[in-house]
């Protein structure tokens, strides 16, 4: 099996495993000291179907019970009405603290799961088995969950660490080009935020990745995964580099919501990516080659670099309801070339709806 480590001293540890089945997952659990307990399986109803009875029984080999809660897909059941829906199911079951929840499925299940593994009897234990690539590299790892609240994006949440993260591979075979997509415009942000060397390496095997070569796109997964492990580890509670993981959001999640959820996370950070390197040329941090070679990147997976029906002015009101606000300044992830992000609090308004013209048609 192999593994990752995730930890920070007297706080958390967990393995992130990356396999190509679900043939270790039982034995992940055992592992892990999780056999034996009452698990409920949440995924959505696309999941549902196409990997929760496969899942379901390998778990049984190990659980005392495995159930299954199952919620439509899509962002717009990632909410508390999704969440006490849940509760309430764990609640008719009487499920206790001893019980696990599993998150099967891509970001929205993950941060649902997570989300109501903190609250539910005041925190219970949870795993993430993500088959999204956008859950995979980003949202599986790090203990951020939570939901969406008046469609303003993980407004309610909290911090929980899971127990362990396994990852199937080869779920990536199933998802849709969009999925894909927004999955590599993670893929992408990871490799502008610290490491040019790797956001190269991803755009000259483009061809390899985009027709699911496993073993390419395992070592993109799990470097991904070292990046962002890294990082949580150093600041868990984003109160200072946490926030580098950021870059591209928050002009993406403004987009995102003000497209009502119509384009995916991904392809929003994509747009985000561009207004940042936008606006990092601007101020000179990065040369024109520098951003023609990101815009290029985002370009060959098809990532969206402008959207359109949008007003800058509504955009920005948009950014300033971000939960990344800080004093009513935002805290903006610039590039001071590629691969080195920084925390700006010093960006205008002016520079903003510059950076937003840029992203609007």
């Amino acid at each position: 099996m192999d593994t990752l480590l995730v930890k920070r001293d007297n706080e958390f540890h967990y393995p992130i495993y990356f396999e190509q089945d679900f043939k270790e997952l039982s034995r992940a659990l055992f592992e892990e000291k999780l056999s034996g307990r009452r698990i409920c399986l949440v995924c959505d109803s696309n999941t549902f179907s196409f990997y929760a009875e496969e899942v379901k029984k390998e778990l049984e080999k190990v659980a005392e019970e495995v159930c299954v809660f199952s919620f439509p897909a899509g962002e717009e059941n990632k909410n508390l009405h999704t969440v006490s829906k849940l509760y309430t199911f764990l609640i008719e079951r009487e499920f206790d603290r001893k019980c696990v929840l599993a998150a099967l499925g891509g970001g929205v299940t993950g941060d649902l799961t997570g989300f109501a593994a903190a609250t539910y009897l005041r925190g219970i234990d949870f795993i993430q088995i993500p088959t999204t690539l956008l859950a995979q590299v980003d949202s599986s790892v790090g203990g951020k969950t939570g939901v969406d609240m008046a469609q303003y994006k993980n407004m309610v949440g909290a911090f929980c660490q899971p127990r362990l993260v396994y990852m199937n591979l080869n779920t990536l075979k199933t998802l849709p080009e969009k999925e894909f997509i927004c999955g590599m415009g993670e893929v992408l942000k990871t490799g502008l935020i610290c490491d040019d060397e790797f956001f190269r390496f991803v755009c000259r095997e483009q061809e390899k990745i985009q027709n699911l070569d496993l073993e390419i796109l395992a070592s993109v997964v799990k470097r991904c995964c070292e990046i962002k492990a890294g990082v949580v580890e150093r600041d868990p509670k984003e109160q200072g580099e946490r926030a580098l993981l950021n870059l591209g959001h928050t002009i993406g999640h403004a987009v995102e919501k003000l497209k009502n959820f119509t384009l995916g996370h991904g392809q929003c950070v994509g747009i985000g990516l561009h207004a940042a390197a936008f606006l990092s040329k601007e101020r000179g941090l990065l040369t024109e080659e520098e951003y023609k070679e990101i815009l290029l990147g985002l370009e060959e997976y098809k990532l969206p670099l402008k959207t359109e029906g949008l007003k800058a002015e509504k955009v920005l009101a948009a950014t300033k309801k971000d939960k990344k606000m800080e004093h009513g300044q935002i805290k903006f992830i610039l590039m001071n070339g590629m691969g080195k992000s920084f925390i700006d609090k010093t960006v205008t308004d002016e520079e903003l709806l510059q950076a937003i013209e840029e992203i609007l048609i």
